[in-house]
């Protein structure tokens, strides 16, 4: 049953179909690789934990292989210069952060991660993809630039979803992800919960890292000259494709609320508490 999880959901040594499955149409990408297909290993994981429970030696494996797969992931993104190869590389690794949930007996971070993360990384597919139609195809980053000053709209969506990625407070990704590096820091009961807590800093560093990289190089840095031409005969994008894209920016800026929504309500409770034993 691990090694179909392993599989599915791209873990490492079995993920090398997710980003060959990248040369599809990219609105497939945003529906089967953020929030359907890749995520039904992790979604198998959380609906059989009582099995998983029962077996302690297969949990440790589950923590290391997802610890693994969230920095294998993350390093390997910042190497790509395909717009798409990132955005999947990216998608392998926050599976690797919702394995290692699952492996600590914290199966709510994981489908709580597994939600948040269709969102943000539905909107970075999306966004990729009107980019791509926009330059007529092109994909390598390199050959990209000045796009903030030419497509402003999809500027802020990706600027969103980055974030949302990055884990930056008060984004749904924050929550998630936070919730499972917590998680493996306050419950260090075994030696390898240590071990998948650093490997998933590391992670999270080297995901901040490629998805600065990728913000820069696309839409800052200026154009090279032999990509003018290129760049006058830009395709103008229907209204319809920012539809999408904005309900997305939504919901990854405000599907972490009803987390700050508990917190507030909880440090609430326990002033009241206080003041009433005073």
């Amino acid at each position: 049953m691990l090694i179909g999880v392993i599989a599915k959901s791209a873990q490492i040594g079995l993920h090398t179909w997710l980003v060959d499955a990248m040369e599809g149409p990219t609105p497939v990408s945003a529906l089967l690789h953020a929030a359907t297909m890749v995520t039904v290993g992790v979604f198998c994981l959380i609906r059989c934990n009582s099995i998983f429970t029962k077996t302690p030696i297969i949990l440790f494996y589950i923590t290391i292989i997802g610890a693994l797969t969230a920095l294998f992931g993350s390093i390997v993104g910042v190497l790509q210069n395909d717009i798409k190869r990132i955005i999947a590389y990216s998608t392998c690794s926050q599976l690797g952060y919702m394995v290692l949930a699952c492996g600590l007996n914290h199966y709510e971070s994981a489908l709580y991660h597994l939600v948040n993360h269709a969102f943000f990384k539905a909107l970075l597919f999306l966004t990729a993809g009107a980019l791509i139609h926009a330059l007529n195809g092109k994909q390598d980053i390199r050959e990209m630039g000045s796009l903030l000053k030419i497509q402003p709209l999809l500027y802020i969506s990706f600027f969103i979803g980055s974030l949302a990625l990055m884990g930056l407070p008060y984004l749904s990704g924050y929550y998630s992800k936070d919730f499972i590096l917590e998680y493996a820091f306050a419950n260090q009961t075994q030696t390898y919960i240590l071990y998948g807590y650093f490997l998933g800093i590391i992670g999270a560093f080297f995901t901040a890292f490629y998805s600065a990289r990728l913000l820069f190089l696309s839409f800052i840095t200026e154009i090279k000259n032999i990509n003018k031409i290129a760049f006058i005969n830009l395709h103008n994008l229907p209204l319809y494709i920012y539809i999408p894209l904005i309900i997305l920016s939504i919901f990854s800026i405000f599907s972490g609320c009803n987390c700050v929504i508990s917190c507030h309500y909880n440090i609430f409770l326990l002033i009241s508490c206080s003041k009433s034993r005073n």
